[in-house]
């Protein structure tokens, strides 16, 4: 009980300062972790799966790039649209389709994508890729990792954060817990809260893209589909309730359907 009182204590005390709240959800989260640091480490992490990956060239690989640059330059015109460039000027956006079976999709901070193969029939045509790409994006933009890296930080040093007593090695040790890339995982282990925020986000970005947000139930149906009878995706191993996600998105469609309008979809 004195180590959760300590803990809500410390998190008041960040707070003050390290409050942030989605432009797009409204969602506030703590995020008190250097977002430059983080941006340089995860670049050296997605350049060393880069390195050791079978990166694909030609039309998959093209089709994967327009769509990450289309919802790319959706979410820059959104937060410019609302006086909030500046917090993206930190992102450097690269889109990588790499030869894996596996059924995965990932963005690391500072807008690092790599779309795997594997994903690819799921995702059946440039819609279905919008939807991985929305949501993989919104975890950037967020600052889910961030966030997450914070949550690991009071949960490991507690009152010492106040002091600056953190020293960089013990930083870059929660890093690389959480980013387990070598180990070809190359997800960070998202909260639910956090998946289900970028489903929501990625629901209003492909929108925004010019893609009908409704393809997204579609996608996640045959995500789920996939899944059956065998180990669960990655891509799904943390996220919400199939029944709860789509309840939640279709929850979250009517506003989504204003900005596909607004994007001069048809509805």
């Amino acid at each position: 009980m004195k180590i959760l009182k300590t803990s809500a204590l410390l998190i008041a005390a960040l707070g003050v300062t390290a409050c942030v709240t989605n432009p797009i959800t409204g969602r506030s989260s703590i995020q008190f972790a250097n977002n430059s640091e983080i941006a340089t480490a995860a670049a050296a992490e997605y350049k060393s799966t880069l390195a050791s990956a079978k990166i694909v060239t030609g039309t998959d690989a093209n089709r994967v790039k327009n769509v990450g640059a289309r919802i790319k330059n959706a979410a820059y015109a959104y937060y410019k649209s609302i006086g909030r460039e500046s917090a993206l000027s930190g992102y450097n956006w690269e889109f990588n389709l790499i030869q894996d079976s596996q059924l995965n999709a990932w963005c690391m901070p500072g807008g690092k994508v790599a779309f795997y193969t594997g994903i690819l029939p799921v995702c059946k045509d440039d819609n279905g890729i919008a939807v991985v790409m929305g949501h993989e994006v919104s975890h950037a933009l967020a600052g889910h990792g961030n966030e997450r890296i914070s949550q690991a930080m009071i949960a490991q040093y507690g009152g010492s954060l106040l002091g600056g007593a953190v020293s960089n090695s013990q930083w870059a040790g929660i890093f690389e817990r959480l980013y387990p890339v070598t180990a070809q995982v190359g997800l960070l282990a998202y909260g639910r809260k956090q998946e289900s925020e970028a489903d929501e986000m990625g629901l209003y970005l492909m929108a925004m893209a010019g893609y009908d947000p409704r393809n997204a139930i579609s996608f996640w149906q045959r995500m789920e589909a996939a899944s059956t009878g065998s180990k669960t995706p990655e891509f799904l191993s943390t996220h919400p309730n199939p029944q709860n996600r789509i309840a939640d998105l279709n929850a979250d469609m009517p506003k989504a359907l204003q900005y596909y309008k607004a994007a001069g979809g048809k509805l």
